[in-house]
């Protein structure tokens, strides 16, 4: 499996301080990698890095296998980009919009019926962008992103300020593609939906990179030494992970007095707040 995304010991100085401090990491083909932390940590800089709106002061960025100063125009026609200044033409439909994105992209205009089927837009195809609702708006958005199928996608916070039912359909979306071979660069605050989509995350903090791995291996890592029973009159009873604590176990169980068990792995976030003290 080769990396679609390589970056190694990245450095981006925008005014007196650094954006980016000797970034390193790499995303393989076919996952869907998530690039986590709190506004202002560097995560939409490194998507302008990465689709050349800016330009690095040192390090290596390689691009598909290909060094990024030496990826051709015609590659980045290939790329998909959903971020925070996507948009639609307002007076148009969304159906005229997919078109003449469909058009600018050499894909076949009977495939927007298609996209449109899949994102759940196709009653309101006939309606002005400008008449849409949040979670509309942006499933037109990503809609315009994957017509043609790209094979490396990015997405800068996709379902910020959507509710949750709206937030399920881009993520079911967003997995279709990903089974069908697209890869995937997604920011996100949601630590939720990093953990739900993503196989690897990367924890950026003030330009720097604090973390790189799966989920369940940073979960694991920092997770603490202990085992949590719920008993059958609502009391928590937290024990080590020793002899002792499993015969605290044994016994809540055989004496029928334990309603659940689990051991206390944190969330992403809280991962976060234990390297650098910070929330997001």
């Amino acid at each position: 499996m080769k990396n679609f995304i390589e970056l190694q010991d990245v450095c981006l100085k925008l005014g007196a301080d650094f954006e980016i401090q000797n970034l390193s990491f790499h995303v393989a083909e076919g996952e869907i990698f998530g690039f986590l932390g709190p506004s202002g940590a560097g995560k939409t800089t490194t998507i302008k890095l990465l689709t050349k709106q800016l330009k690095k002061d040192s390090g290596s960025i390689f691009l598909m296998g290909e060094p990024i100063e030496e990826t051709p125009r015609s590659r980045y026609d290939e790329i998909g980009i959903l971020s925070d200044t996507s948009n639609l033409y307002d007076r148009m439909t969304i159906e005229e919009n997919l078109n003449f994105f469909a058009e600018l992209k050499g894909v076949k205009k009977d495939k927007v019926e298609g996209i449109l089927q899949r994102v759940e837009l196709l009653k309101e195809r006939k309606r002005p962008f400008k008449k849409c609702s949040r979670g509309m708006k942006q499933r037109a958005i990503l809609a315009a992103a994957v017509l043609n199928q790209p094979p490396l996608l990015f997405l800068d916070e996709p379902t910020s300020g959507l509710d949750p039912a709206t937030s399920q359909e881009i993520h079911k979306l967003l997995t279709d593609l990903n089974e069908q071979g697209t890869t995937i660069f997604l920011t996100t605050h949601n630590m939720e939906e990093a953990d739900k989509l993503c196989r690897r995350v990367g924890i950026l903090n003030q330009g720097r990179l604090i973390a790189c791995d799966t989920p369940q291996n940073l979960k694991l890592q920092f997770a603490r030494d202990e085992v949590q029973l719920l008993t059958k009159d609502r009391k928590v009873l937290r024990v080590k992970k020793n002899q002792e604590g499993a015969k605290a176990i044994y016994d809540a169980i055989c004496g029928g007095d334990c309603l659940t068990i689990h051991s206390r792995e944190p969330n992403l976030e809280e991962i976060f707040l234990q390297l650098t003290g910070r929330e997001f």
